[in-house]
């Protein structure tokens, strides 16, 4: 297979691709299918995807082959290319008009930025639709095709599809398109193939607001600005009626604001009051000035969220938070059809047409999701648009050092965090930002270590503004968490006393050393949803992103004067500053980081965004090259010596499409009821056979006032490897382009004594506490020893991993409790450890197990050493050590941890989980008396096995051995299936050698 590495396959983007879109004598697709096929191997082959399925951001181009649609669309391709060929200009069956923009727009004198081949390509197959086809007996049946879906899919509207990929320009697309009826509608005043009115659709204010570009009269528009139209066509086009709305407007509106209260009186017992707006009202209002007009145009702006609802559609097998977005994507598209069909019926429209990155169709709408609009005839995709350096060139995660051996963990992180992020219900409590999962700050680590080498490189090179580092969250309570992680936040205590606490990363910051807030915010925290529908700004959301709103209405004033502050909205504010971030002069200027919850916005076409990490689920490609998108927009299209343009790159974590893989069919046939066996105590029978423990729910450690002490025997060293902190170096690839490989190395700078003082001041604030709850302070001179100890002698680095990684929150909780452990060691018989029962069951026992159990692994127990009658088993090493407890002479009693209940309490990634380990086995001690002996059987030994080790040694024996009314107790792991005797032996001795001191 060809390395598309060491072939780089960048071309012009001005000219004709080297590759033919055309079909063979026997109408198979050739080389560009051919080519599309290989490159969709290509990255099913990528490093670390053992699952044998690549990105489904490009399964349209995996299953182009072979496809009906992408056939047709091919056909029509190759027909345009053949017309394009034509060297006489007025053999190509086009008006005057159209032929001067066809030659200006091809032109390789143009001045200024040239249209892109693909922009140019786009124009033609509409303008070949229209004018040219109808008079070639042999293109009739693409406009029969069209018209044919069109009719099934949007009844009385005439739709074309025209697909660009992310970047690829389709702003210029819809100028074009505008100039080329405009002026021919100006110059053919009696044709009814043109119109001089045109309704440009988007999905929200935000791109609305953007394609102000495409009004004529607009000081920056295309036309003149980019030269789009020759000088003397611009009074032609000066004729145009453009009206640019967002869909939301098709909402029927109420003409008389009433109460419900106030509506129910007016109502009475009569009919329900008529206050909403009709159909002709809201078209009046939205088109205002081309109600003059007939047959006009529309042109939707990401139209994939406009289509009809397929009404005989089969429920679709999707989860709750599927559910709800299918709901929402079926309501969505409902309110813009039917406003373009009220158009219709109104005014008349001509034609619709459909621009595009991803013109999929979406969950909700009865059609298979992701699958394209049957209408496309244009199809520029994202693989073509980074072929052509047209956008930067995305690096994704292709491996990382886990040893799994699975996907590498950041190309779709979600799965590995879903359970330890926010849901978006807020409490009363504010979330600690620190108690984010340690995988979400590694991979942030990661990405920011490469950031803040892009921004000296940037820096260097006097870029003007600063790269940015964009964070896309499932939900506002995620977002504000991760937000303030970054940059920075304030606690208010019970005491009304404020904390400042610093951002994470020094360039995100939004305070400064001191604590102070910076004038100009580097890190934004936007919800793009409420901010691009223009509704109301939630409370909470205001309350988190408050401080920096106000800072840029100061700016605001200082920029326009109080009265403009005064009169913008918050959601007025942080749409502009969100529009304008890497613009010179404007508020959005020095914005570092933009948190968001929601897909920052189709069209957000900041061009500076260079690292990307994904915090959500992303269950379709269309969602994945919306987010990715966001990311690349190039700085520069500036060409070099050889025509090309200079490769940029964009680094994405976190964004996977994988989740649209087809998955195997699931076998339905009849199965045999499996046996159900039941479990359960011998009672009377056995009853002397019972085993008592308590259920312990925590512990308390009472240390002296003055002095403390470290015993370091039982301590086992601190392995630290990415398994724990996540992938620590991470390999970045396009399908073409130079590789980057993202690590801590800016971790290393960090110095011991800073880690030092960070674990030595967590353990005293949270852990070295006196009865009333103050931290002693004073102990931090006696602790910070103990601590550099641990890190000099206890602490072992591997995968990549850096001490400084021990200031994460969880981490620092886990060190913490294991140096509290040494400490309470050497303090246990002057200020021991107390366990704490559970208040409401704290004495458990072998009478109450019972239950059902359908597994297989059974083990029936002797009737003389086992008050339960059968043994479940989880691996053959315990199938084994069960037998031997049958026989083994010290032994009294045993029971497997099986629907017992012995969970025992412990700290891993700064929180308390419970570990249920294997066995309790009541033993003979010789001397006529008996202990109980818990014990784990052990194979591979984890950094989670470390720490309930460590706690069942520090914690949780010596705390029930000090209650006493347990008798005695010890803990032992056996690591080896070969002489289990001589290990249960062993441990047994060690426990009565522990019991004599």
């Amino acid at each position: 297979m060809t390395n598309f590495f060491e072939e780089p396959i960048l071309n012009s983007p001005y000219e004709v691709p080297s590759k033919h879109w055309e079909l063979d004598h026997e109408g198979n697709p050739t080389n560009e299918i051919v080519n599309r096929r290989r490159r969709a191997e290509f990255l099913m082959a990528l490093p670390g995807d053992s699952s044998g399925n690549s990105d489904d951001l490009f399964r349209d181009e995996r299953e182009a082959e072979g496809l009906d649609l992408q056939t047709a669309i091919n056909e029509l391709r190759t027909e345009v290319d053949r017309w394009r060929q034509i060297p006489n200009p007025n053999d190509w069956k086009v008006t005057p008009e159209t032929q001067r923009l066809l030659l200006h727009w091809r032109n390789p004198e143009f001045e200024g930025l040239r249209p892109f081949f693909c922009q140019v390509e786009a124009a033609e197959v509409a303008i070949y639709l229209s004018e040219v086809a109808p008079k070639t007996a042999k293109s009739k049946r693409f406009l029969q095709r069209l018209r044919d879906e069109s009719e099934t899919a949007n009844p009385d509207l005439f739709r074309i599809a025209l697909k660009l990929a992310t970047g690829a320009g389709k702003t210029t697309v819809m100028a074009m398109l505008i100039a080329w009826q405009a002026i021919n509608a100006a110059r053919r005043p009696n044709s009814k193939n043109y119109s001089k009115g045109f309704l440009l659709v988007a999905p929200g204010i935000t791109i609305r607001d953007r394609l102000r570009v495409l009004m004529p009269n607009d000081p920056e528009n295309y036309y003149r600005h980019r030269g789009l139209v020759p000088t003397d066509m611009l009074p032609d086009l000066g004729q145009a009626k453009v009206v640019i709305t967002n869909y939301h407007s098709f909402k029927l509106r109420e003409k008389i604001e009433l109460s419900k209260g106030g509506r129910s009186a007016l109502t009475g017992h009569g009919e329900e009051l008529k206050t909403l707006e009709t159909e002709g009202q809201m078209v009046q209002r939205v088109l205002g000035d081309l109600m003059a007009l007939k047959n006009i145009v529309v042109i939707n702006d990401e139209a994939h969220h406009c289509y009809r609802v397929r009404p005989d559609a089969e429920d679709e097998d999707l989860d709750k938070d599927e559910k709800k977005e299918a709901k929402e994507n079926a309501e969505n598209a409902k309110l813009w059809i039917s406003g373009l069909e009220a158009v219709n019926r109104i005014l008349g429209v001509r034609t619709v047409y459909d621009l595009s990155a991803t013109p999929f169709f979406l969950h909700g709408s009865g059609y298979p999701a992701g699958s394209l609009f049957p209408w496309v005839v244009s199809d520029f995709s994202l693989v073509d648009a980074i072929e052509c350096g047209i956008v930067k060139l995305p690096r994704v995660p292709v491996s990382d050092n886990l040893p799994t051996g699975e996907a590498p963990l950041y190309r779709n992180l979600w799965p590995a965090i879903r359970k330890g992020m926010p849901t978006g219900t807020r409490t009363t409590n504010r979330l600690d930002p620190q108690s984010l999962p340690i995988e979400v700050k590694t991979a942030l680590d990661a990405l920011y270590g490469h950031y803040e080498r892009t921004f000296e490189l940037w820096e260097q090179n006097q870029m003007g503004v600063p790269p940015v580092f964009i964070v896309v969250c499932a939900n506002t309570v995620a977002s504000e968490l991760v937000a303030e992680y970054i940059s920075g936040y304030e606690r208010t205590d019970e005491n009304e006393q404020t904390d400042y606490f610093a951002g994470k990363f020094e360039l995100l910051r939004n305070f400064s050393q001191h604590g102070d807030r910076l004038n100009k915010p580097r890190t934004l925290l936007i919800d793009s949803r409420q901010v691009d529908s223009g509704e109301a700004i939630s409370k909470d959301f205001l309350a988190a992103a408050g401080p920096e709103l106000e800072i840029f209405k100061r700016e605001v004033a200082a920029r326009q004067g109080a009265e403009a502050a005064r009169v913008l909205s918050e959601g007025d504010v942080l749409r502009e500053v969100m529009n304008t971030v890497g613009q010179k002069g404007r508020l959005g200027e020095q914005i570092r980081c933009v948190v968001s919850v929601g897909m920052l916005t189709e069209g957000w076409d900041a061009n500076n965004v260079t690292h990307v990490l994904g915090l959500r689920a992303f269950g379709s490609r269309l969602l994945c090259e919306q987010v990715m998108g966001r990311a690349l927009r190039r700085m520069s299209y500036a060409l070099n010596d050889d025509g090309l343009f200079e490769v940029e790159y964009a680094d994405i974590m976190g964004i996977d499409g994988l989740n649209l893989a087809p998955q195997d069919a699931v076998d339905t046939k009849p199965r045999k009821p499996r046996k159900t066996t039941r479990i359960e105590a011998v009672s009377p029978d056995r009853d002397h056979l019972e085993i008592i423990f308590p259920r312990v729910e925590g512990y308390r450690i009472e240390l002296p006032p003055t002095k403390i002490r470290a015993d370091w025997s039982k301590l086992e060293p601190y392995v630290l490897t990415q398994e724990i902190t996540g992938a620590c170096e991470v390999e970045m690839r396009g399908i073409v382009g130079a590789p980057e490989v993202l690590n801590l190395e800016y971790l290393r700078g960090v110095r011991k004594n800073e880690i030092i003082l960070k674990l030595s001041s967590h353990m005293i604030m949270h852990k070295l506490r006196d009865e009333d709850g103050e931290p002693k302070i004073h102990l931090i001179t006696q602790v910070k020893p103990i601590v550099r100890k641990f890190l000099d002698e206890y602490l072992v680095c591997k995968g990549g991993t850096v001490p400084a990684q021990l200031m994460h929150l969880q981490l620092a909780e886990e060190v913490s409790e294991l140096l509290l452990g040494v400490i309470n060691l050497a303090h246990a018989e002057e200020q021991p450890i107390r366990a704490l029962l559970s208040p409401y069951q704290p004495v458990g026992s072998t009478m109450d197990v019972g239950m059902n159990s359908v597994s297989e692994n059974l083990h029936e127990s002797k009737e003389d050493r086992s008050h339960i009658n059968y043994v479940v088993w989880d691996s053959p090493w315990e199938h084994d050590f069960a037998k031997l407890l049958d026989v083994h002479p010290n032994v009294v009693s045993y029971v497997k941890n099986h629907g017992l209940g012995l969970n025992v309490p412990y700290t891993m990634n700064g929180q308390t989980k419970e570990y249920r380990p294997d066995f309790i086995i009541t033993c003979d001690d010789g001397k006529g008396d008996t202990f109980n002996l818990i014990v784990e059987i052990k194979g591979y030994r984890g950094h989670d096995a470390m720490l309930k080790a460590t706690t069942m040694h520090q914690q949780w024996i010596p705390g029930v051995n000090r209650l006493g009314r347990f008798g005695r107790w010890a803990f032992a792991e056996l690591r080896e299936i070969h002489g289990l005797k001589n290990k249960l032996d062993e441990a047994i001795a060690d426990a009565l050698t522990e019991f004599s001191k």
